[in-house]
C-alpha cells in the first residue's frame, strides 16, 4: 500500500521513527495524517502536525478511550482510516524485580495499545476491504532485551499479535506489518553501554525510508538493520548456543553479574 490519497494515524509522532514516518506520509502525497502523542509532548506535538498540514491529537494509547478518541477525531477530520502505525513506545530497566507499575505500563503501551486500535479500525478495514496495521515492535521482540525484562517480554508479545492479526486478516484485505529495529537516535536513546548499539545506530529519517519501502511491497517483518535476520536464524537453528552467546554479550556490555 502507499500513503498517497490514504488516512492515516501515526502515535509516538512528536519525535523520533513516529515523527519520521508521519513527514514521510505526508510528503508520499497522503490525504489526511494524524499525529498523536502525550499530552506532555506539548507544543512539538502541534509543530509536527502544522508542518505537515496534519492534525494533532494527544493521546495516551494505554487507555482505550483516549485510543477510541483519536481514531474518532481522524475520521471525523479526514475519513476513515487506513493506515493507522501504532507506534508509541517506553522503556523501564529491570529484570522480574522490576516495579509492578513499570510492567503494566510496559504492557498497556507495547501490546494493549495495539489490541484497542485493532478493536476500534477491524471491523470498518473488513467492511471496505482495505486497510493497514502497523505496529513498532523491536529487534527485542525477536531476540532480548539485556537490561530491561519488562521491554524484551512485551514486545515479543507485539511481535505475536501482529502474526495473530496477520494470520486472521491478512487475507480479508488487511495489510499487516511489524517494525522490528535495533537502536534508533530517538528520545529513547540513552547514554552508556547497549547491546542495541553493536549494528551502528540509525536516524529516523533512514527508518522511514525503510517503512514506506516495506509497506508498498507489504512485507510483513520490517527490519532497520538487517543482520537481525541472521541472528533470528542462529536463534531458530540452535536455541541452548544462542543463550549462552547472549549470556557472553551480556557480560561484554553490562560486565558479568555478582554471583552468590
Amino acid at each position: 500500500m502507499h500513503p498517497k490519497g490514504k488516512v492515516c494515524v501515526v502515535t509516538g509522532g512528536a519525535s523520533g521513527i513516529g515523527e519520521a514516518v508521519a513527514r514521510a506520509y505526508a510528503k508520499a502525497g497522503a490525504r489526511g495524517v494524524v499525529v498523536a502523542d502525550l499530552k506532555s509532548s506539548g507544543d512539538r506535538l502541534t509543530q509536527v502536525a502544522n508542518d505537515i498540514g496534519g492534525l494533532a491529537v494527544p493521546t495516551d494509547v494505554a487507555n482505550e478511550a483516549e485510543i477510541k478518541a483519536l481514531i474518532a477525531a481522524a475520521e471525523a477530520k479526514f475519513g476513515p482510516v487506513d493506515v493507522f502505525y501504532s507506534n508509541a513506545g517506553l522503556s523501564r530497566k529491570g529484570q522480574e524485580s522490576a516495579s509492578d507499575a513499570d510492567w503494566d505500563v510496559s504492557w498497556r503501551v507495547h501490546v494493549m495499545s495495539h489490541v484497542f486500535a485493532a478493536r476500534a479500525l477491524v471491523p470498518g478495514m473488513l467492511a471496505r476491504g482495505s486497510g493497514y496495521l502497523l505496529n513498532t515492535a523491536s529487534a527485542a521482540g525477536l531476540l532480548a532485551s539485556l537490561n530491561s525484562m519488562p521491554y524484551g517480554v512485551t514486545k515479543h508479545a507485539a511481535v505475536a499479535l501482529a502474526e495473530h492479526l496477520a494470520i486472521q486478516y491478512g487475507d480479508r484485505g488487511i495489510r499487516v506489518s511489524v517494525l522490528c529495529p535495533q537502536s534508533v537516535q530517538t528520545g529513547m536513546t540513552t547514554p552508556g553501554p547497549s547491546a542495541a548499539r553493536v549494528d551502528g545506530v540509525m536516524l529516523p529519517d533512514e527508518v522511514a525510508k525503510i517503512v514506506l519501502e516495506a509497506m508498498e511491497e507489504e512485507r510483513f517483518l520490517i527490519l532497520s538493520h538487517p543482520t537481525v535476520h541472521t541472528y533470528m536464524q542462529r536463534k531458530a537453528s540452535g536455541m541452548d548456543r544462542w543463550l549462552s552467546g547472549m549470556r557472553r554479550l551480556r557480560d561484554k556490555t553490562y560486565g558479568a553479574p555478582a554471583k552468590g
